[in-house]
């Protein structure tokens, strides 16, 4: 067990020891958080203890714990049915659901395929670039987190043990994410490091390792999700948009964690004003429910019945509860909320940027925040063991985060949370955070 009990009473113990017992050890725990119900952006343990939510599910919750417009959905479609198997048959859930996707897709002129999950997606967004370009090489960022199972592990590069004892399902070349904050390439001349990655990856590995008459699609993440919540340099998408083009590959957006009105619009790729070939979702926009797929043009899902399929994706029960979730994020103004609670919690940031010096880079677009933590501001030394006892001590004080890439911290609650409970979580974290520092940056 590699996390703390410290925080968990009596009854969350006793279900932890049970869970240690009968479930696999692979899970990766961040803390000993035990949840009993929650509601909006409040959840409480099953010793009747109360947080605040900033974490939503790893991303997942965008309209808040068991909005009632999503549970009258379910509800409504549990009394119906809940299984056919829209691989066989149809039903109008998930063509209706297939509708509102298209209505609000970053590009025109699609089609969507349903899976249960984000890495079904991305297996599935694989599986159609090599079908339509005949193709059989990818090219992924390192940093990238895209799913678990063999062909997205291939692109996934966040973490060794991610990939540790496992044999490679697709051929997939990395290159670096364009992270300005710590760029693995140096950069000449004034030149953006958007440009300087693509420029790289065009001189440097297509003229070296690999053909780009061999690639079938690039896949990236519009923002860095597991790598830290990177928000790329400038140039970066207007460029990769443009050498996909060049050599007729395939440009995949992974929307899965920062899809669905995070940002503060529909697809963070539409920051980017450049348009996708193929965009994975899953996550947010079920609201828990388990579903996935990928938007792709029209043009590019030519493949034939039993080309690809899925037993459980679209199910009737989760298609009704991300239809209910799309509407609420429409109806109620949420992406606007999104923006301005974004805006507000950055403000905040900066703030205690002033006053905290580990905080080395704030980042992030809509409530898609990443806080980076330094020893050394000049150096940029990554204070993993700080970032670690915020996380900790937060929960302790009943505040849910989680980290991401080395030394990061994310905060992403949902949309639409009350801005008391905003208020209340960075008065949470700022305490936390003068804890930790108090114990790391004066030994």
């Amino acid at each position: 067990m590699k996390f703390s009990l410290s925080g968990a009473g009596p009854n969350g113990r006793a279900l932890i020891d049970r869970d240690i017992a009968s479930l696999s050890p692979s899970y990766t725990r961040e803390y000993a958080l035990v949840v009993d119900r929650a509601q909006g952006s409040e959840l409480w343990d099953v010793d009747g203890k109360r947080y605040i939510d900033f974490m939503a599910g790893v991303a997942v919750l965008n309209v808040g714990h068991r909005h009632p417009a999503v549970v009258a959905a379910v509800q409504e479609q549990v009394d119906k049915f809940w299984h056919i198997c829209l691989s066989d048959f149809f039903y109008p859930q998930a063509v209706e659901l297939a509708e509102k996707l298209q209505a609000i897709a970053p590009m025109p002129d699609t089609k969507l395929y349903f899976g249960n999950s984000g890495t079904e997606a991305v297996e599935a967004a694989i599986k159609l670039a090599m079908y339509k370009t005949g193709r059989s090489q990818f090219i992924g960022f390192l940093g990238g987190f895209h799913g678990r199972t063999l062909g997205s592990l291939s692109f996934t590069a966040s973490k060794n043990v991610q990939r540790a004892h496992y044999q490679t399902g697709v051929k997939v070349y990395h290159v670096p994410y364009p992270n300005p904050y710590r760029p693995l390439l140096t950069a000449e001349n004034g030149e953006d490091y958007g440009d300087r990655v693509i420029n790289y990856l065009e001189n440097e590995l297509f003229r070296t390792l690999i053909s780009p008459d061999d690639v079938a699609g690039i896949l990236v993440e519009p923002i860095q999700g597991e790598g830290g919540y990177i928000v790329p340099a400038p140039n970066f998408f207007p460029r990769l948009r443009q050498l996909c083009d060049q050599y007729g590959i395939l440009l995949i957006t992974d929307e899965i964690q920062s899809g669905s009105g995070r940002t503060g619009k529909w697809w963070a790729i539409e920051h980017e004003g450049v348009e996708p070939d193929i965009l994975c979702f899953a996550k947010g926009v079920g609201s828990g429910m388990p579903i996935g797929g990928i938007i792709a043009q029209q043009e590019l899902m030519t493949w034939g019945p039993g080309a690809h399929g899925s037993t459980f994706g679209g199910n009737p029960v989760a298609a009704a509860a991300a239809l209910a979730t799309l509407k609420v994020i429409e109806k109620e103004n949420v992406m606007q909320q999104a923006a301005e609670t974004g805006e507000f919690i950055m403000d905040a940031l900066a703030e205690m940027e002033a006053r905290h010096p580990s905080i080395g880079q704030v980042r992030g677009r809509g409530l898609m925040i990443g806080i980076e933590f330094v020893k050394d501001r000049d150096t940029k030394e990554a204070a993993v063991d700080l970032r670690n006892a915020i996380i900790q001590t937060a929960f302790e004080s009943g505040l849910l985060l989680i980290p991401c890439g080395r030394n990061a911290i994310r905060m992403t609650p949902p949309l639409n949370i009350p801005r008391p409970l905003v208020e209340e979580g960075l008065g949470i974290f700022e305490a936390a955070l003068t804890q930790a520092e108090r114990e790391f940056l004066t030994r």
